[in-house]
């Protein structure tokens, strides 16, 4: 199933990466080549890295974050699935919630859809709360929205946690 606006363009997507094991650089860059082999992703833009502490009660490294925006006509679930099978090829191993790991891609926003589907929820759910999302976000999409609305420059301006990223 393809996705499209209404003037038949790829919708803009953005995408949040992640990965605080190995070499986290490459481990992003070869999420992106992954992401893009098909040739029904394109990325757009890539925001800079981020030096990030971990989130949740696991201790662990800190992350390298980033955020892509990308242009696509797969449709949510398909654009979902395409993740899941990047991080899988990348040894993605699902096994301890909020726990340390080689790659995470989440689909953070996809167009000014909204989407609640098991297992999906566009816009992400909690990416306005987490400075590790918005910052890398706002630095290339300034203006996405949300969905509850506030874009997410206007979510980072009095979001908690800032002081604790780092730009690499």
């Amino acid at each position: 199933m393809t996705h499209e606006d209404p003037q038949g363009r790829p919708v803009r997507v953005a995408l949040g990466l992640g990965s605080n094991i190995g070499d986290t650089r490459a481990h992003l860059d070869a999420a992106l080549g992954g992401l893009e082999r098909e040739g029904d992703i394109v990325v757009v833009a890539r925001s800079s890295d981020y030096r990030t502490p971990p989130w949740g009660p696991v201790p662990q490294d800190d992350y390298r974050n980033a955020c892509v925006v990308v242009e696509t006509r797969l449709g949510p679930r398909e654009l979902l699935n395409r993740c899941l099978a990047v991080e899988k090829a990348l040894g993605r191993v699902r096994d301890i919630r909020w726990g340390p790991r080689v790659i995470d891609i989440d689909v953070l926003v996809y167009g000014d859809r909204k989407v609640e589907e098991e297992g999906l929820s566009i816009p992400h759910p909690r990416m306005g709360e987490r400075a590790f999302v918005l910052v890398p976000l706002a630095e290339i999409w300034p203006d996405a929205p949300l969905g509850d609305g506030r874009t997410a420059a206007e979510a980072l301006a009095t979001c908690p946690g800032q002081e604790d990223i780092t730009r690499l």
